[in-house]
């Protein structure tokens, strides 16, 4: 890789690799792996079309399998923090299973599908071969740091109307708990968890002028929700008190006070990356997909250019300024992703491996 700092450019950062994880699944039949965490804790997911691989990735290396209960493209999927329950998002229903497959409960709600569906099906059977309920839209949910709450992005019919809903469970039995309408129209949604389990963000995204991050507050009676229109949330901080959003355009980065959501700095990615850093002829941008917040004085953001030969950059929210470039000692693919507290991870251009890193010094 170039020294770009010889040349007046950022200096680079050296990454270190943590651990390197073999992807449990084939992935020729399942989608790439990924890594939720909490507090004190990492586990490994990736989902195929007939179960969902969970590995505890705090050195105890244990396995469990989930049976699905529909094919991965019919939704998404999240686990408990202990990884003893997966929460299937599906086209019509929220579904609470444990290892064996047994249901501890299930929410039927509206269809995701472009579909006229007019009730809950009662089955995934009833719709299985149904084109467009293969290509449907998608929620998610997402468990509490604590993981006595979940959070889920739900559609419902009422009438002729369609409107997505946020919802608040108990994940022992599935009571909802309160429900707030997002006022959003979604292709797909991903949340992000808080240190604080009474804080949740949420991603809806959809075309340019639809895509919207909620912030919810639940003090256990109100939910407050606040919404920033034409945004992606991409990380939130590990002391939770800050997170990181782009706007559609992915122009600009913009550090939030989780407390209030109030915007406090932004970095402009045409003013702060090199040109070099995309494609020929093409404004830099921010990536939108993922990012990392490992230190609450870092930041870890790419920038648009290609998934084979990306671009990932230090970022001080303190002072939103680019600190440098990061310098793998083998080549990534895709974008940096959260991991947790002091660390982020990528995934190999296979999808068959997934590397966990983090800084020599910290942050």
């Amino acid at each position: 890789m170039p020294n770009d700092a010889a040349h007046g450019g950022p200096a680079q950062v050296a990454a270190r690799l943590v651990a390197t994880a073999a992807a449990p699944l084939d992935p020729v039949s399942a989608d790439a792996p990924q890594v939720l965490h909490w507090p004190g804790r990492r586990l490994l997911l990736q989902r195929g079309d007939t179960e969902l691989a969970v590995r505890d990735l705090n050195g105890e290396g244990t396995e469990v399998r989930f049976p699905a209960p529909w094919p991965r493209r019919y939704g998404s999927v999240t686990v408990s923090p202990t990884g003893d329950v997966a929460v299937f998002a599906g086209v019509h229903a929220l579904r609470a299973v444990d290892a064996t497959g047994a249901v501890r409960w299930e929410i039927r709600h509206g269809c995701w599908s472009a579909a006229v569906c007019t009730g809950a099906h009662a089955s995934f059977a009833e719709y299985a071969d149904d084109y467009r309920h293969g290509h449907a839209d998608s929620g998610s949910a997402a468990f509490s740091s604590d993981g006595k709450l979940l959070w889920a992005h739900v559609r419902n019919r009422a009438g002729r109307d369609i409107n997505e809903e946020w919802l608040i469970l108990d994940p022992a039995d599935g009571t909802v708990l309160t429900r707030a309408d997002t006022m959003t129209v979604g292709s797909g949604s991903l949340h992000f968890a808080h240190p604080d389990p009474a804080y949740m963000g949420l991603t809806v995204l959809a075309d340019e002028e639809n895509s919207s991050v909620l912030w919810g507050h639940w003090d256990g009676a109100n939910l407050t929700v606040q919404r920033f229109a034409e945004e992606v949330l991409l990380a939130v901080g590990p002391s939770g008190e800050y997170f990181v959003t782009t706007d559609t355009g992915q122009w600009s980065l913009y550090l939030h006070r989780a407390e209030d959501g109030r915007e406090l700095r932004s970095l402009d990615a045409a003013e702060a990356v090199p040109h070099s850093a995309s494609a020929a002829g093409e404004r830099v941008r921010w990536d939108y997909e993922a990012a990392a917040f490992p230190y609450d004085g870092t930041a870890m953001v790419g920038t648009e250019y290609s998934a084979e030969d990306p671009r990932h950059w230090l970022v001080d929210p303190q002072t939103m300024a680019l600190r440098g470039r990061i310098a793998y000692p083998f080549a990534v693919s895709g974008p940096p992703r959260s991991a947790g507290q002091g660390a982020w991870y990528t995934v190999s251009k296979d999808q068959t491996t997934l590397h966990l890193w983090n800084l020599p010094h910290g942050e």
